[in-house]
């Protein structure tokens, strides 16, 4: 008799915690159906899934680098993650704001279940928020242009900031018992994050800077995977353990109690402070040596193909788009005359990664002859940047001279550059920096920029409307003088047939 006594409370507190848990569970369902069905929410994801269908089909122009791509949308998902923070908040008070509070006391769930249910309510809106990432990510991944390497770690911060926001929303239901404290917050992240420009750079890379949920790069540049050496692993580890030691103090401060509960949330913050403290290390010396290595001697770090007489030199996730630099040489060859037709390239990749991703320095034109830079983008008006920089070294014989040209010599190179391309007009006001097809203006390329004036653009402009055809046997038979150093843009008019510009040449 005495077993049987003895036995039966730790029978009945068994199944009290076999009930507790289902029942925690069952709210928890009910709570996230209830979160992922709020307006805010709806119409977070509605602006993002909108945000990706707009812009990640011409992401990077249709020729994505999938280093860059992993976290292009984590700055979007910031909106997700704050609308999950006030609605996840306001369903926390739903008992207090209807005075319902008393009631529960009745009931099999204390308040510290309660408040896990939240917690675990995030849980389906967090993994939708990873289907969305997975899919704008995949949607890049898919294309045929695509080149590099993503990372995890970086695919995963988008959900994790959305668990770390919704952890917050609960927490603060516990310690601020007010429905304004949620919108208050979520203002003065949009004040911390966009407005003041987030946390200290520290060292420019790394620092204090990734103790935010999103860490954005000023750079626009795209530099090798290898090359990045962002912290995206050590950073997820940091918001999840920080999501999570939100979440444990949320139960805490809901009454709950136990030394697995604080054990829990002990490791949990242990996580947080490691992750947050190996991500703001300085990048390595291995890293920094490889970065100049890439900048200063590519060469090291490259592999060359051949496209008929050409050389075609790219660092490793490039060599597939080599085909498309070689088929614009091609074009370009074709319009020229003399020895320029058939002169052999060396079309070489070139980057300044010395300073990642938060610099975005110039490069400098090279001094080798017959040497052609190109950039890690593609598509768009990098094309046509890269034509005319084919042009210009085919005319001038070096980036280093082409830069300084500024004679009538302009005229055949800008007509080399882009009469063979789809819309060459469109492709002149692409290349150049004001998107305009008449005055003087700033012509673009992988290195310095060129120069045009209103005169060599009136003879541009009047050359490409006429059928490439009629010009291309002019340009041949007068290529000597055409590229005659100082000839006169309106000589150049004259032996193409079109009319002499009303302006004199002068460089600006």
């Amino acid at each position: 008799m005495t077993a049987v006594l003895d036995g039966a409370p730790v029978a009945t507190r068994d199944a009290g915690r076999r009930s507790s848990w289902a029942a925690a569970l069952a709210l928890a369902l009910f709570e996230a159906r209830r979160l992922l069905l709020t307006l805010p929410v709806l119409l977070a994801f509605a602006l993002y899934v909108g945000w990706i269908v707009w812009r990640t089909p011409d992401f990077q122009d249709g020729y994505p680098a999938l280093q860059d791509a992993d976290r292009a949308g984590q700055t979007t998902l910031l909106l997700v993650g704050m609308a999950v923070l006030v609605c996840v908040n306001q369903a926390v008070l739903r008992a207090k704001r209807r005075d319902t509070e008393r009631h529960f006391a009745v009931l099999v769930l204390p308040r510290s279940w309660r408040t896990a249910a939240h917690a675990l309510s995030l849980v389906p809106v967090v993994l939708l928020t990873a289907v969305c990432a997975l899919a704008q990510f995949g949607w890049s991944a898919l294309r045929s242009g695509a080149v590099g390497s993503g990372s995890p770690g970086e695919l995963l911060v988008g959900p994790l900031t959305v668990l770390l926001f919704g952890a917050l929303g609960v927490l603060l239901a516990r310690l601020v018992a007010s429905p304004i404290a949620a919108p208050l917050i979520t203002v003065l992240l949009v004040l911390m994050l966009f407005v003041a420009g987030g946390f200290p750079a520290g060292d420019g890379e790394r620092g204090l800077r990734w103790l935010a949920p999103v860490v954005t790069e000023a750079s626009s540049q795209t530099l090798p995977a290898a090359l990045l050496d962002r912290p995206a692993a050590w950073h997820a580890l940091y918001l999840a353990g920080f999501a999570l030691t939100l979440a444990l103090l949320a139960v805490l401060a809901g009454g709950g109690r136990g030394w697995m509960l604080t054990a829990a949330t002990a490791g949990a913050a242990a996580l947080a402070v490691t992750g947050g403290v190996l991500q703001c290390a300085p990048v390595g010396a291995d890293t920094k040596a490889a970065r100049e290595r890439a900048s200063v001697s590519p060469e090291k770090d490259q592999t060359c193909v051949r496209h008929g007489s050409s050389t075609y030199c790219a660092f490793p996730e490039w060599t597939a788009r080599t085909e498309s630099w070689a088929d614009v040489v091609h074009d370009v060859q074709s319009s020229a005359g003399g020895t320029a037709r058939t002169q052999p390239l060396v079309v070489r990749q070139r980057i300044d990664a010395r300073h990642g991703l938060t610099g975005d320095a110039a490069l400098e034109p090279s001094m080798t002859p017959h040497q052609v830079t190109v950039g890690t983008a593609w598509g768009g008006n990098r094309v046509p940047e890269f034509s005319a920089a084919v042009a210009a070294v085919l005319v001038a014989g070096d980036e280093k001279a082409a830069g300084s040209l500024c004679d009538g010599r302009m005229v055949t190179v800008m007509w080399l550059a882009l009469n063979r391309l789809p819309d060459p007009m469109t492709s002149l006001r692409d290349v150049r920096l004001d998107d305009s097809v008449s005055g003087s203006a700033i012509v673009l390329s992988p290195t310095n920029p060129m120069s045009m004036t209103a005169g060599q653009t009136d003879v541009v402009r009047e050359l490409l409307g006429r059928p490439a055809g009629e010009i291309a046997p002019r340009v041949t038979a007068h290529w000597a003088e055409l590229t005659t150093p100082k000839v006169t843009t309106a000589r150049v008019a004259k032996l193409l047939g079109v009319a002499a510009p009303k302006a004199a040449d002068r460089c600006e």
